[in-house]
This record gives structure tokens, sequence and C-alpha cells, in this order.
């Protein structure tokens, strides 16, 4: 029975249980459609939470590392206002020291013209008081006057460092402490280049002279009257041996 059943079989004429029948065909284009929908009426996912922020009491090394070099800078900031600040006050106390110095010189420098101009007011009064008597000095006393009031102001200037220096008359001719104002021709060729007069003294301070002594000097007379040799040709004055000093001729003696 078996094998004709599987002839039969074989042959088509019995169908075989084990193949299932074919499933009935879609239309793909009529499938999209509700596919499209479907995929529209799904909700959208919802979106992922945010990250949380990182907690600012928590430890973060890069923030304390920074926090760390600011206040640093600002501790060395600090220090060096402080440093400022008092080198600014030892300035100022050094001036301040340096002022009162100074003025303390300027005031002893002072203080010996003071006392010479005490001591020349004090003379001034008491002569224009003698002159302004009944009975005034005579004129005699003038020239000793005078002289006592020059004293008193060489010697005034003498405590500010500057000496006084005389010149005699007679005295040889010296351009470096003597400044000829006039010139006079003499008939002794010894008396040729020297002081005949004193005009006014000389000053000199730490051996250099600060003033020179105004003085005549003596010029010898040549034969035809043109003058000594002190004399430059074409010129009212006459002037020393190239040393720049004019002297103007002065009535003969």
């Amino acid at each position: 029975m078996s094998s004709a059943r599987d002839r039969l079989v074989s042959e088509g004429s019995v169908p075989s249980a084990a193949a299932p029948p074919p499933a009935p065909a879609e239309d793909e284009g009529a499938a999209a459609p509700s596919t499209v929908a479907e995929a529209a009426a799904k909700p959208a996912p919802p979106p992922a939470p945010p990250e949380p922020d990182p907690d600012p009491d928590g430890p973060d090394p890069v923030r304390d590392e920074i926090i760390e070099a600011i206040a640093a800078l600002s501790e060395r900031l600090e220090r060096e206002h402080e440093r400022a600040a008092h080198r600014e006050a030892i300035i100022d106390r050094l001036h301040e020291e340096n002022q009162v110095l100074r003025r303390g010189e300027l005031q002893s420098a002072f203080e010996p013209v003071r006392a010479a101009l005490y001591r020349l007011h004090d003379m001034a009064r008491r002569e224009a008081a003698r002159w302004a008597a009944p009975e005034p000095p005579g004129p005699a006393h003038a020239a000793a006057l005078f002289t006592a009031v020059a004293d008193e102001v060489a010697d005034a200037l003498a405590r500010t460092g500057a000496d006084r220096f005389t010149v005699e008359p007679g005295a040889p001719y010296d351009p470096v402490r003597h400044r000829p104002v006039a010139a006079e021709q003499v008939a002794d060729p010894a008396a040729a280049g020297t002081v005949l007069a004193v005009r006014s003294d000389g000053f000199e301070r730490d051996g250099r002279v600060v003033r020179k002594a105004e003085v005549t000097v003596g010029t010898a007379a040549e034969a035809d009257g043109a003058g000594g040799p002190f004399l430059s040709s074409g010129s009212s004055g006459l002037r020393e041996n190239g040393r720049g000093e004019t002297m103007r001729p002065g009535p003969c003696a």
C-alpha cells in the first residue's frame, strides 16, 4: 500500500500533506501608506536628560591651583606696595633733612655778613649823630670814617672766603692781579710798567683772584711823543702786551 501511495504522490494525483498552501500575494504599494502612518503616529522619543553640573563645593584641582596662584600674586603685590610706601617715606624724610641742612648752611654762611653789617649799621648811626651835633667833627674825620667802613666791609667779605689784597704804588704791573684803568707817561724808564696809583683793592678766594685791583700803570715816554711800549698805535687806549687789558692814557705826572 505504501508503495502505491508513494507512486501516486510522485505522479501528482494525491497532494502532499507536508507542503503548506501558498500565501496570497500582498500589494507592496498598498502597504506603504499604512507603514508611514504608523511611523507618524508613533510618539518621538523623549530628549536625553542634561548632564548634572559639577558640584561647586566638590574637589577641583585646576580651580584650586588657580585660586592659590591668585592668592600668592595678591600677597606679593601687597608686599611690593608696602616696600614702595616705605621707600617713599624714606625719600621724603631725606629730602626734608637735606632742606633743613641747606637752610642751616645758608644761615651759617650769612651769619658773619650779618655781624659785619650790624657793626656797620651801628657805626653809621653813631657817626650820623656826631655829624648832626652842634659841633660836628672836622673834615679830616671823614677820611677815617670811610676807612673804617671799608674795613668793616672787607672783614665781612673775608668771612665769606673773599680776602682783600692791596697793591702798593711802585709795584710791578701784574696782569693777573691788576686791572689797568689808566696809564700815565713817565720820564723815568724805571717807572715804566709799574703801578703809579691804586684805584681799588683786589679780592681773592682760595688763591684765585676773583676781582682784580684797579691801578694806574706808568708808560715810558718816547722821544717823538708817540707813547710808551704799552701804547697800541691807531687806538685811543693802551693795551698791555697781548693780555687784553685796555688802559686809558691819563695826564702826565
